[in-house]
């Protein structure tokens, strides 16, 4: 009996449908869950979205990191990284994959705002922005002060007290912007690049109270830390407490511990200005009585010696008298010396006449010249004669020669092959008889051969 296969009760499904349908229960048994495993295999995507593998000893799960979680992680997502997320079950329909889209990411035993910290400290350190030969020294006596930080906060109000306090000339200018939260770190660098470029301030200072890792993110933000690099105007960067460190105090030009340190630091108190220029008014007036003191002992000296000029003038004239007598008795002995010492050369110079050299020189470079000239025939004759011998042996082994006496050069055409036996060349081919003169192109009535 034959059964049949379509069965009214069967509930077939498209593979569409089962996707789906397992696609629905997977979202809905993992709505969210928490999963620990190793970064495996990282790739961005153009889009912004990161896709890895998190996986452990044993086994190993797809997963996607989407650009705007991607963009919210504080910390960078590395090879090989230890991580804990947040996320959902779901499954990729066209290639039926179940996957973990993951909500949140932070890496395992390190909070992600340290691991962030240190991420861009090693890239900004290895790219030179803590350079301390770059850091420049702050101004010694600045007129002019900007300060980037919360106009509501007891920061700005500290600063400005202990400035006006110190140096109560000093102008300052305060460029208000949120300190913490999103955008603070923006608004911090365009506070910097204002100051660049449309003021003339001499120091910028940089900073905020104390608070939590969290609270001093904005200055540990790379946009925050490449404004203070760029920076033309010396920067000091006084954010939190002593023992708290950001990004902005490494690359700035000098770290205050604290924003009222920032104050102390950026102008000496006006009364020690005071107390140093009463000093080196001291000194600088007891510098003056010294060369004035010394002037006057040289002014009484020269009055001394310059109380009657004419005997001066009298003792300079009988010294000149005195010199000129002994330059005169000098030059007529130097004189004398040197008349001798002609004579005498003179004498040696008569009794060694180089006539009598040079004629015999004279008959030395003649008689060289005729055994030259002697030579050169000799050697142009010899080599005449040998040039003759090597023609005529040229001209008995030239083939010119050889045709002259009656041979001839029998050649294949058209290959121009030269023929020397006849049991190559076959009946009713060309060849081409070379003579002395002149040449014969023949065809082959017959051949013999030896």
């Amino acid at each position: 009996m034959e059964h049949s296969t379509d069965l009214p009760f069967r509930y077939v499904l498209t593979v569409s449908e089962l996707t789906r349908e397992i696609k629905d229960i997977l979202e809905m048994k993992f709505p969210e869950i928490w999963v620990q495993g190793e970064i495996s295999n990282l790739r961005s995507a153009a889009s912004g979205h990161l896709y890895f593998t998190l996986k452990d000893e044993l086994s190993q799960i797809r997963a996607v990191l989407f650009r705007n979680q991607a963009r919210a992680t504080r910390f960078q997502p590395e090879e090989g990284l230890e991580v804990i997320c947040r996320g959902r079950i779901s499954l990729y329909e066209r290639r039926g994959e179940y996957q973990l889209v993951i909500e949140a990411l932070e890496p395992k035993g390190l909070g992600a705002l340290q691991l962030a910290f240190l991420q861009l400290k090693e890239k900004l350190e290895k790219e030179g922005l803590f350079d301390p030969l770059r850091k420049r020294p702050l101004p010694l006596l600045p007129q002019r002060i900007g300060i980037v930080t919360s106009p509501t906060g007891a920061v700005i109000q500290d600063m400005i007290q202990i400035i006006q306090r110190r140096f109560e000339n000093v102008h300052v200018l305060l460029y208000p912007v949120r300190v913490q939260g999103e955008g603070a770190s923006r608004e911090i660098a365009r506070a910097i690049d204002y100051f660049n470029e449309e003021t003339d301030v001499d120091v910028i200072i940089v900073g905020r109270g104390g608070g939590s890792l969290e609270d001093l993110w904005a200055f540990n933000e790379e946009e925050v830390a490449r404004a203070i690099y760029r920076s033309r105007v010396p920067i000091i960067s006084a954010v939190g407490h002593e023992t708290d460190y950001t990004i902005a105090d490494f690359v700035a030009d000098l770290r205050a511990p604290t924003p009222s340190a920032a104050a102390e630091l950026v102008v000496r108190d006006k009364r020690e200005w005071k107390r140093h220029l009463g000093q080196l008014e001291i000194r600088l007036e007891g510098g003056l009585w010294k060369i004035l003191e010394r002037y006057r002992s040289e002014i009484v000296h020269l009055q001394k010696a310059l109380s009657d000029p004419r005997k001066r003038i009298e003792g300079y004239l009988l010294r000149v008298d005195e010199l000129m007598g002994r330059l005169s008795v000098a030059l007529r002995w130097k004189l004398q010396r040197h008349r001798e010492r002609c004579f005498h050369l003179s004498e040696r110079l008569s009794l060694r006449s180089p006539r009598s050299s040079v004629e015999m020189w004279r008959g030395k470079v003649g008689e060289s010249q005729r055994r030259i000239v002697q030579a050169l025939r000799y050697v142009l004759e010899r080599e005449r004669q040998r040039v003759r011998g090597l023609a005529g042996k040229l001209d008995s082994l030239s083939p010119l020669s050889i045709l002259e006496r009656g041979y001839s050069i029998t050649r294949r055409v058209p290959s121009l092959e030269i023929l020397r036996d006849a049991s190559k060349v076959k009946e009713g081919e060309r060849v081409e008889v070379k003579l002395h003169r002149g040449a014969l192109l023949c065809e082959v009535e017959k051949t013999e051969t030896p």
